[in-house]
């Protein structure tokens, strides 16, 4: 491997990492908010203590997601100078905002766990949603770098230079919308699921348990809410990459071949030698209805462009399948929770313990694709990612301390939730 590729992977191991905790960073505190306004409404004590569990796992997971995205932050500036030197001045803004929304979610976390019989119950509670608020806040501002990233705006290019700055136009990117609603969504919808799924397995073993019966109703209610608008959100993020960036689009869909009318492909192992994608069920002009809502629209394809700009198409098209297959049956069990979420049976609650990991793992596969999909470009279209990557060898080194970093941090958040979940299993 070159040191091109061993920075390349140095940044996926990290993202792969952080994105998890960032993602449960964003939407644990909703959930814990949520049951503190159950609390404050009904005066339950189940909701009470619900709350304070929540916020355990949430002080746990904040603490490595503070980590890995200091080193996250750190290797944009260390392994991608060129990126760095380029965009500083463009994207600045939301890079120093998503700062001011982490600190404030650590304060107001802080003033959460440490203020409960210090502070009035309506100014604890008001500080639960302001660190909801806080860290919805500090996915959207990392977000909107990304979707400049693949659509950017905001700058005129001059003899390679970016000149005339506007920070404002820059931050609201073309693509900056539909990326925000759906990296949001799916961060909900994942961690909600994964509650779902704990709270499952202890009512397997204990159906009248009323702290997990009210767990299993406001993960539910979260999860079925982000489930069943996640496939809006993704249809409205895939017709902004068809207007935007159309080579990502091809290679999501192993589109070689520019189309008239161009066929949805279920499955399949593109094969960049032959152009073709082998063993994919075809639905005719639905690749066409779905990115322009026209069932006759042209598709360009893959062919259309040098083939040294081309993403990988297996890489992209497999984990874009793997993507929506994790979030139509995440949908599909929505449907099954409003239905029977009253008195459910014990195949819903198996079918929804099996299913706890398939919202990260839609999200790995969802960030594979937006990141891959870019490719050869780290700012698309204008820099590529071999011009970016630092001119400093021996890149394989931090590679490895950095992975044996991320292998100690996640095996002690294990061992430490699994501290909170032994004693979840005895919460009455």
């Amino acid at each position: 491997m070159s040191d091109l590729d061993f920075a390349r992977a140095q940044m996926a191991v990290s993202l792969g990492f952080h994105i998890v905790f960032a993602a449960i960073g964003v939407s644990l505190p909703a959930l814990m908010t949520i049951a503190e306004w159950r609390h404050l409404r009904t005066g339950d004590e189940v909701y009470l203590d619900l709350a304070r569990r929540w916020a355990k796992g949430t002080s746990i997971l904040f603490a490595v997601g503070a980590v890995s995205g200091t080193v996250l932050s750190f290797e944009l500036g260390l392994l991608w100078p060129r990126f760095m030197e380029f965009s500083g001045a463009i994207i600045g803004m939301p890079f120093s905002l998503e700062g001011f929304a982490f600190f404030t979610e650590a304060i107001f976390l802080g003033i959460y766990l440490y203020g409960r019989n210090r502070v009035s119950p309506r100014l604890h509670f008001a500080s639960a949603v302001a660190v909801s608020v806080s860290g919805a806040a500090s996915a959207f501002f990392v977000v909107l770098a990304n979707a400049w990233m693949n659509t950017p705006a905001g700058f005129q290019l001059r003899g390679g230079v970016p000149v005339d700055v506007r920070p404002l136009r820059a931050m609201f990117s073309p693509n900056a919308a539909s990326e925000v609603i759906h990296v949001l969504l799916s961060s909900y919808l994942a961690t909600a699921a994964a509650m779902l799924a704990i709270h499952a397995f202890f009512l397997l073993r204990n159906r009248e348990s009323r702290f997990h019966r009210a767990a299993f109703s406001i993960a539910g209610w979260v999860f079925a809410v982000s489930a069943l608008l996640q496939p809006i959100s993704g249809d409205f993020s895939a017709r902004k990459v068809a207007q935007n960036q159309p080579a990502k689009l091809a290679a999501m869909e192993g589109q070689f071949r520019t189309e008239t009318g161009a066929p949805l492909r279920i499955g399949g192992f593109p094969d960049p030698a032959t152009r073709t994608t082998h063993f994919a069920l075809e639905i005719p002009h639905g690749l066409s209805l779905l990115a322009f809502h026209d069932p006759g629209a042209r598709v360009l394809g893959l062919e259309n462009f040098p083939e040294r700009d081309w993403p990988d198409t297996r890489v992209v098209h497999v984990a874009f399948q793997i993507m929506v297959g994790c979030g139509s049956v995440l949908a599909l069990f929505a449907v099954a929770w409003l239905v029977k979420r009253r008195e459910p049976p014990r195949w819903l609650l198996k079918l929804l313990v099996a299913c706890g990991p398939l919202g990260f793992l839609a999200i790995e596969a969802g960030w594979t694709v937006t990141e891959a999909g870019r490719q050869p470009w780290t700012i698309y279209g204008i820099v590529r990612t071999s011009e970016a990557v630092t001119q400093v060898s021996g890149l394989r080194t931090p590679f490895f301390l950095f992975t044996a970093l991320y292998v100690l941090l996640g095996s002690v958040v294990a061992a430490l939730l699994t501290q909170q979940f032994v004693r979840s299993a005895h919460a009455d």
